[in-house]
């Protein structure tokens, strides 16, 4: 497959125990657009050059995948600090800048009393990931989609 291509894939994620992480099958394929950096570095390189019906296992350290992980965006933070009277869950995503400017998407795993404690990680930060990925389908990207950096319609973005 070329830079500027649609690509749909079916997919099954698993780490580095077996343990099943996401997928995506022939009813429900991911579409992304190739080339795009939408989607790992690692995988997005060894798709190239793919075309329709190939299959491949494509393994993916970290510093190719979702990084390593970073010990300064796993913090505690004091319940008065997040936004009074909103309901704070284990789980529960928030968004929130760290020290460099940047937002970053943060998991409550932790509560204890006042003390919530929060990850800005991705989940998958730090693990090995094992792809089994076939090509279903290949085409060109719409003007559009190349304007946006993104696939539309079934399977892709809907504006």
């Amino acid at each position: 497959m070329q830079k500027n291509k649609v690509v749909s894939l079916n997919y099954c994620l698993k780490d580095t125990q077996g343990e099943e992480l996401d997928r995506a099958d022939a009813d429900k394929p991911m579409k992304y657009i190739h080339g795009g950096g939408t989607i790992v570095s690692g995988l997005e390189n060894a798709l190239d050059g793919l075309k329709v019906g190939d299959k491949k296992e494509v393994t993916v350290k970290p510093e190719e995948g979702y990084g390593e992980i970073v010990s300064e965006l796993r913090m505690k933070v004091e319940r008065n600090k997040l936004p009074a009277g909103q309901e704070i869950t284990v789980g529960m995503e928030l968004t929130g800048e760290h020290g460099d400017g940047k937002k970053y998407a943060f998991t409550i795993v932790e509560i204890k009393g006042d003390d919530i404690y929060m990850d800005g990680n991705h989940p998958w930060a730090g693990k090995t990931l094992h792809f089994s990925v076939e090509v279903m389908e290949i085409r060109d990207a719409t003007t559009e989609e190349l304007k946006h950096g993104h696939v539309h319609g079934e399977g892709g973005h809907h504006h």
